[in-house]
Formats: structure tokens, sequence, C-alpha cells
């Protein structure tokens, strides 16, 4: 080490003398005391660089990629977010929305990004944990990205058309079992959670049900509304606005607890314990980025979650705020990587 430090303590010797005064100090200078300098050269070449961008980030704007299109839950939070980081750090957190191939795409585009600090990913959990299992990806999840903080979690809420003869989640299974192969249920893609809690829970009560597929959880709510379909599983943000309306039956929600804006609303676990799916949604970084950055923009995420104002919003919205240190989200991925690959196996999917 202290060789390592004399290597560092010539080189800039040398970089602050004038010319002339750097070619006689080098005339004079023993050849290991040169090879010391090279040394030293080399290491502020590679290190300096790092060092300088992960003490002085941000110093340009920085791109936040969301795999999505806008307008949906995780466009909204990641804009939320960069509202906050930019106020904090004096510099332009941009969203940028790239969608297509359920968010694999962008996903892997960030995973190749330079770990400097300006590009990250505000994306779903599932991108990491469940889209490896169902679809080819072109990035290694356990490797390439790594998620570091979640901002908010969309629970899962089940719905049937406001006729259903069934006023609980026991009741809806004990008329569906009476009816096999009569009822139908909306169905958003094949690897997204809301496809997912729907396919598990049809298996995990062995219901004989219907597919219909749907683009997006708009169209689905739509036709649940007008009784085309008889259930659909959706994102709370999307079913919540109809708690009290008349117009569709919310049954159970998809998390450990009851929703504090929905307290009467039981859960599915009350009827199948263990049951819990929701769209995770947060920060991800490249493999590589400097912890310096990181820690910075896990505590930006954090006050941005805890803002009064963005909290409200966020529970207004059906979506559980999140402000989540690195380790904990570690440990909600390990839990989730678990529970998709259950679920995967109990509904047969095999990639794409």
């Amino acid at each position: 080490m202290q060789g390592f430090e004399r290597s560092l303590a010539l080189c800039r010797m040398f970089s602050q003398s004038s010319a002339p005064e750097a070619q006689a100090l080098a005339r004079v200078a023993p050849p290991q005391r040169l090879r010391h300098f090279v040394a030293g050269a080399l290491a502020l070449i590679v290190l300096a660089p790092g060092l300088t961008q992960a003490s002085d980030w941000p110093n340009r704007p920085v791109t936040i990629v969301v795999p999505f299109i806008a307008g949906g839950n995780t466009d909204m939070m990641a804009r939320m977010a960069a509202e906050r980081l930019s106020a904090k750090y004096g510099h332009p957190f941009v969203v940028e929305n790239r969608g297509g191939a359920g968010g694999v795409t962008a996903a892997g585009q960030v995973a190749r990004a330079a770990p400097d600090g300006y590009t990250f990913l505000f994306g779903a959990g599932s991108q990491l944990t469940l889209a490896p299992l169902v679809q080819k990806i072109n990035y290694d999840p356990d490797k390439d990205l790594i998620p570091v903080t979640e901002f908010g979690t969309g629970p899962q809420i089940l719905g049937v058309k406001a006729d259903m003869p069934a006023n609980t989640l026991k009741e809806f299974i004990d008329y569906a079992k009476a009816n096999p192969g009569k009822l139908s249920y909306a169905g958003v893609g094949v690897q997204t959670v809301t496809a997912i809690a729907a396919g598990v829970l049809k298996a995990r009560a062995g219901l004989d049900m219907t597919l219909v597929p749907y683009k997006g959880g708009v169209q689905a709510v739509g036709d649940l509304l007008a009784g085309h379909v008889d259930m659909y599983f959706g994102n709370a943000s999307e079913m919540l606005p109809y708690l009290d309306s008349g117009k569709i039956k919310l049954l159970a929600v998809a998390t450990p607890q009851r929703l504090p804006q929905a307290p009467d609303l039981p859960t599915v676990a009350e009827t199948f314990p263990g049951f819990q799916y929701g769209s995770w949604n947060g920060f991800m970084v490249p493999a590589g980025t400097p912890q310096e950055i990181i820690d910075k923009l896990v505590e930006g995420s954090i006050e941005a979650v805890n803002t009064p104002f963005v909290r409200e919003k966020l529970i207004q919205s059906g979506i559980v705020p999140g402000g989540t240190t690195p380790a904990q989200v570690a440990e909600r991925f390990k839990a989730d990587k678990k529970a998709f690959a259950e679920a995967v196996q109990i509904m047969g999917l095999r990639p794409e």
C-alpha cells in the first residue's frame, strides 16, 4: 500500500511540474522510482474517472428509462421520483419511455448501459423475477441489473361483474365450481403479474374457467363493467375506483394485509394462505454502478416516497408506498422469485 501511495504521489509531482522540470526529474529518478511513477499513472487513469464521477454525481442530466408506454402506474411513479430527484440534486432527471416486448427490450438496453450513474431503469420487479421464467430475455437477471429501491407496489384486486350471484371470494369459488366451463375471466398477457395471480387462483381453487385475453387493463375492466367477462384480477389502481360504485363487485386483494383505503375488502390469503401478488416498481441500476451513486439514488428515492404529497398520491392511486433499502429489496426479490417459480410450475408455463 505504501508503494502504491508513493506511486500516486510521484505521479502527481510529475503532473504538477512544468515540461522542463518533469524532464529533469525523469533524468535523475532511479529506475525503481520510474516504475512507481508508471504504476501510479496507470492507477490514476483507471481509478480517477470513476472516483470523480461518483463523488460529484450528478453533474449532468440523468436518464430514467421506463420500459412501458406513458400513462401507466410505472410511468406515473417514475415521473414523481424524477421531479423530486431533480430538485434534490440540481440536475434534470429525465424520464424516457421505451415500451415494447413487455419491457424486456428496454431492460436489456439499460443492463448494457455504462454503469456511470446516468442511465437507470425504473421498471417492474417482474422483469427480473418472472420474465426469465416465461420468455427469452437478452440479459442476465441475476447479474446485469441490480434492484436498489422500491418506490411502490400495485396490489392485485379480484373483481367480478355486478350481477354475479356471489358477494365473497368463497361464494364465487363455489359458484364457479357449480358451473364448470361456463365462466370466463380476463387476462392481460401471459407473463404479467395480473395473469399469474388469476392463473394461480384458478389452479389452487380448482376452477374450470375460460381465459379471454386482452392487451391492456383498460379494455379488461371495460368488458368486466359491460358484463362480457365474469372475472378480472386487475391492478388496484384500475379496480379501486369501483369499490362502492355497484358497477362491479370487488371480492379480495392479493396483499398480506388489507388495504388501508379499503379495510373491509378481505385478502385472498384469508382463504388461501400465502397468496400474495403485486406489481413492484422501483429503480434498477446496471451492474458495476459505484456504490456512492447507488447510495445517493436510494436516499433521494426514499425521501421522495416519504414526501406527504407523493405518499398521498400513491395511496389514492391504490399503490402501497415503498421507500426500501437495497437489503430489503433483495429479500423481497428472493421471495418473489420463489413465488413466481411455483406459480409458473402450477400453471404449466414454458418460455416463449
